[in-house]
């Protein structure tokens, strides 16, 4: 698929294979030979000691016992005295924009921590932006020492009927871009219940990506394993990375899907579903490992993929299977096998240097045959990638938000309570819960009631100026003082979510953030605690990872400091919008009961 690969610094196969030939041959010399190593085989599961593995035009050209044959003047000798060689790690499907930053910095983020390919799904930027946006971030992935792969969006916006975002895309659109050189499949189709439906969009979506020889990618939020599922399925999506138990892995894997088991920030779904492999014996093939989101700060301090790797072995998997499942098995799956995935003839010199197999302890990190990291220090140069200015004035509010704007009034004759749904964060889990509270009525306004955890949460629309708000109640942050969060990252329409008990300072936040141009903010009392600001989209900083996992710090201390004892809160509050997973979310249409899809009041 080589019509597919990064060509940016690295040849196409069909080009060097008579030089790596000679290499192999000793009829020509390496660029850089690696001796005395254990070598990681993912595709046999051996751990073959005293190997020679030498690099020739950024690709592997030979792997065995002796590689003096290709050892010249000019070649670079490393001597790793019999430390494990293994391939670099796969992403298999995440979000660049949840790292807070952009596809530069979350490449400065993760090659020290062993990621040397990802695959990206944009739909974030491009529910801001439309196609234009994609394309930027393409633009941008081109430009890096790494693989970086990208999914056209399908779902935009990302439940038609439920929500109205910045932007529309359709068939047309992804058919375009699978003409782009990065483009390696369709991202995740989150409006499963148009692909059973057969929802001309979404057929004609996945139609446009098979034809291109490209993978679907599926998103299958629901309990519901029956007809519903059964359909799904049938409609062409070829992995799922939205089961939370050890049925939804092993019901995927048996329909011929693939099994994306991800450990992101605050989604903790591998130990759970790690079982169907280490307790029902199923093939630990069609089982492959992804982060999904991740932010600033978990990157810079606990790792990428080389953290959900140790966490899948702790959790019963072999080191090698844990591997083989953030390797080969993705590569496959995106029919790049050819090209990554492995340290084996052919493919991109992309592969690690590593002391502890089970720990993971990873001394250097190459990219195709360039040692890009060091003892957890990165090398490469990597330049800033400046964004355009359209790029950064999307925050449209239309006027200035005021305290009343996120006030509820109760239904007439209510008298003195009314009985509420409030949407339930459920920790460490991407789905919600439907519950209901009853809220007392001061004034003719319902209240929030913080002593059993419920606080107010608004939609601002920022995309069209419309001056709109949609408020509704949440439970599950545990604020205790007067405070207000507001994030213009609202997973999928980023629209604007402010969650408060104050509706002072839910219209302090609100305002701060379109002065700012999009990010995080937290106010506590009327002063402003932390802030992030993300004038990209309203997305993404453009300041260096490390800075920006530090101002994230400082929003998580202020969260705590209000009561907030959730772990990763900014990612709960950051979907609460996200009107494809169950049960209960907030639109710019309303309240969405997300496992009906139908927009239900406010008050029971």
């Amino acid at each position: 698929m080589t019509d597919n690969a990064n060509s940016q610094s690295v040849p196409p196969f069909e080009a060097v294979a008579s030089r790596l030939v000679d290499v192999a041959m000793g009829r020509a010399k390496a660029d850089l030979v690696i001796r005395s190593a254990r070598w990681v085989n993912v595709h046999s599961g051996e751990i073959i000691p005293k190997t020679d593995i030498a690099v020739a035009a950024g690709r592997f050209a030979y792997c065995g016992p002796d590689a003096s044959h290709a050892i010249g003047e000019e070649t670079d000798v490393v001597d790793v005295a019999g430390r494990y060689v293994m391939p670099g790690l796969c992403d298999a499907h995440m979000h660049v924009e949840s790292g807070m930053v952009t596809v530069t910095e979350f490449c400065r983020a993760v090659i020290p921590h062993g990621t040397t390919s990802m695959f990206v799904d944009p739909h974030e930027i491009a529910n801001v932006l439309g196609l234009a946006g994609v394309r930027l971030m393409h633009d941008e992935a081109m430009e890096q020492p790494v693989n970086v792969w990208v999914q056209m969006p399908s779902c935009v916006p990302s439940a038609p009927g439920l929500e109205e975002g910045g932007a529309v895309l359709g068939p047309k659109d992804v058919a375009e871009a699978m003409a782009w050189p990065l483009i390696i499949g369709l991202g995740e189709v989150m409006n499963f219940p148009g692909v059973a439906a057969n929802d001309k969009t979404m057929v004609g979506e996945i139609a446009a990506t098979r034809a291109a020889n490209r993978t679907v990618g599926g998103h299958y939020a629901s309990p519901d394993l029956g007809l519903a599922f059964h359909g799904y399925v049938a409609g062409g999506a070829e992995d799922d990375h939205e089961g939370t138990r050890m049925e939804d892995a092993a019901a995927r894997v048996r329909q011929g899907m693939k099994a994306m088991l991800r450990l992101g920030s605050a989604w903790y779904d591998v130990a759970e579903q790690v079982r169907a492999i280490t307790e029902m014996g199923l093939d630990s093939r069609h089982f492959i490992l992804c982060t999904d989101d991740c932010h600033s700060g978990t990157l810079v301090r606990d790792g990428h993929m080389d953290r959900v790797v140790r966490h899948a072995i702790s959790r019963g998997l072999k080191p090698m299977t844990a591997i083989q499942m953030a390797t080969i098995n993705t590569a496959e799956h995106f029919k790049l096998e050819r090209e990554i995935g492995s340290v084996t003839p052919g493919r991109r010199a992309d592969f690690l240097i590593v002391s502890d197999l089970a720990e993971l302890s990873i001394d250097e990190v190459y990219g195709r045959g360039v040692r890009l990291a060091a003892s957890g220090r990165l090398e490469a140069d990597m330049p800033a990638h400046a964004y355009p200015a359209e790029a950064r004035d999307t925050v449209k509010l239309g006027r200035r938000l005021a305290a009343e704007d996120f006030q509820i009034e109760a239904p007439k004759g209510a008298g003195d309570s009314v009985v509420a749904r409030v949407i339930g964060v459920v920790e460490n889990q991407a789905p919600t819960k439907a519950l209901t509270a009853s809220l007392q009525v001061r004034d003719g306004i319902a209240v929030p009631d913080l002593e059993n955890d419920v606080c107010r949460i608004a939609l601002v629309e920022r995309h069209r100026a419309s001056g709109d708000v949609t408020n509704g109640f949440v439970s599950g942050f545990g604020y205790r003082t007067r405070c207000a969060m507001a994030s213009t990252v609202a997973h999928d329409c980023h629209h604007m979510i402010v969650v408060g008990t104050s509706e002072d300072d839910m219209a302090l936040a609100a305002n701060r953030l379109g002065d700012v141009g999009g990010g995080v903010v937290f106010f506590s009392n009327g002063e402003e605690k932390a802030l992030i600001e993300m004038p990209i989209a309203g997305l993404m900083s453009n300041e260096r990872a490390e800075i920006v996992a530090e101002k994230a710090d400082a929003l998580i201390a202020a969260m705590r400091e209000a009561g907030c004892s959730l772990n990763n809160a900014y990612m709960q509050h950051s979907l609460l919008a996200l009107s494809v997973i169950p049960a209960l979310r907030i639109s710019d249409k309303g309240i969405v009961d997300s496992a009906n899809f139908k927009i239900v009041d406010v008050f029971v």
